[in-house]
């Protein structure tokens, strides 16, 4: 299943009744930049979603779960709810980063059982510069009735995780750059390389030079070497550009795909689990 849309797509929908746009933008680097971004101009109608405040759990104080836990789903739920969003809504989601923040959101309402969510491609900046309609108003929400319908099939747990590295019972696809992989290099955990066994597929690659995302035939030609009826765990650094990843594995049309949540900076908070480095 193709979740990518392109922009004319959400041109030609965004004024229909059933359409929900969510701005995901967001900066690691700076926490506030997406909401001030937001709060400067946005598509017309678009909710903004907080990387850190509604998709994200604070940080866990035993200091598992990685540096981006998964929202509480009741939540995340009740923000839905109050933002307008039902069970029959098409969401469609943005950031400007690739599709890495709005990947989050989308692999989220899929986890609660939404299938009718959809990235656009190009991201915000792209829209602004075929000047499409912008407005820095903030949209007046009639809330509505979400029930969440959790699809615990799309959760990988830590001790799936440690038995697909241990066995190879599901192939492990790390979604981070390749010098991260190898351990050369780890610029934001406090320790470097692999979970051992993991191959390495760096998210970006999905995209094209232009930052456009790839076709799923495309997508379909990059993971032909991978098996299709062995399930597969994906993670990166803290569950969030593992993300892209998977949606680019189902638009390939790889079905039994996982997402460890906790990811690399999750498996590294126990000191008894493995870490490689170098190739695989």
């Amino acid at each position: 299943m193709n979740s990518i849309v392109s922009m004319r797509w959400v041109l030609a929908r965004m004024y229909e009744p059933d359409i929900f746009i969510a701005d995901c933008r967001f900066s690691m680097a700076e926490p506030e930049a997406g909401r001030t971004a937001f709060q400067q101009d946005h598509i017309p109608g678009a909710v903004y979603f907080d990387l850190e405040h509604s998709l994200s759990s604070p940080l866990q104080d035993q200091g598992h779960g990685g540096r981006h836990p998964l929202p509480d789903i009741d939540s995340l739920a009740q923000l839905l709810r109050k933002s307008g969003v039902s069970n029959e809504t098409r969401i469609v989601v943005y950031d400007d980063q690739g599709g890495a923040m709005a990947s989050r959101l989308w692999w989220l309402l899929r986890y609660m059982g939404h299938e009718e969510v959809y990235l656009m491609d190009e991201g915000y900046s792209a829209w602004k510069a075929a000047e499409f309609p912008v407005t820095a108003e903030v949209p007046v929400r009639i809330p509505a009735s979400f029930t969440p319908h959790i699809q615990q099939n799309l959760l990988a747990s830590l001790e799936e995780v440690r038995e697909a590295s241990k066995q190879g019972s599901s192939l492990l696809i790390d979604s981070r750059e390749h010098a991260r992989y190898l351990g050369l290099e780890e610029p934001i955990d406090h320790t470097a390389g692999h979970i051992p066994g993991a191959i390495n597929l760096f998210w970006k690659e999905n995209l094209k030079s232009d930052g456009t995302w790839k076709s799923p035939e495309a997508l379909a030609d990059r993971f032909g070497h991978l098996p299709k009826d062995q399930e597969i765990i994906v993670y990166c650094g803290s569950g969030v550009t593992a993300c892209p990843n998977v949606l680019a594995l189902r638009a390939a049309g790889f079905d039994k795909v996982k997402l460890y949540a906790g990811s690399w900076s999750d498996w590294i908070s126990y000191p008894e689990n493995p870490v490689a480095t170098g190739k695989e």
